[in-house]
């Protein structure tokens, strides 16, 4: 790994909702992260719509989209793979996070399919109170932090 890779992908499934995108986006440039979009989107990245709808950080964002699931799987080929769903049987901070992992998220409707989540095994967040699950955009930066206090440790040391 050189040292311009990012330090983490993270790869949204079909997402449906322009704004948490853009917040996943802005995450992204913050943590210097790779965000990966996987078609079809439910919305367009075209420069025309990024800026009608607001989202003046989208140049910055290192971004990769691809043109289907099984492409993305193509691409992430022996990369570390982690899965995040609200039926996941351990929680993220289990999640043994190196840099350089892709952490996969589903569309924000019906999240990842059962039977890639079967497939795979999934990680979730913990939701102890009456909500099924978090919206993405919370739910990717709760995951992306947990990550990244484990791979750069001395980003969360206590300043002087």
């Amino acid at each position: 790994m050189s040292a311009d890779d990012p330090c983490l992908h993270i790869a949204l499934l079909t997402p449906e909702i322009p704004g948490n995108t853009g917040n996943i986006g802005r995450l992204a440039v913050g943590i210097g992260a790779r965000l990966h979009l996987i078609h079809p989107l439910g919305f367009s990245t075209s420069e025309k719509a990024v800026r009608r709808a607001g989202i003046d950080h989208w140049r910055l964002v290192d971004v990769v989209e691809h043109d289907s699931l099984a492409a993305f799987l193509g691409w992430a080929g022996g990369r570390p793979l982690h899965l995040f769903s609200s039926h996941g049987r351990r929680p993220h901070t289990a999640c043994p996070f190196a840099r350089g992992d892709v952490l996969l998220f589903g569309p924000e409707s019906v999240g990842l399919p059962t039977a890639l989540v079967d497939a795979h095994g999934a990680w979730r967040v913990p939701m102890p109170g009456p909500v099924r699950s978090l919206n993405l955009s919370n739910a990717v930066a709760v995951v992306s932090y947990a990550a990244l206090q484990r791979i750069s440790p001395s980003l969360f040391a206590e300043t002087p």
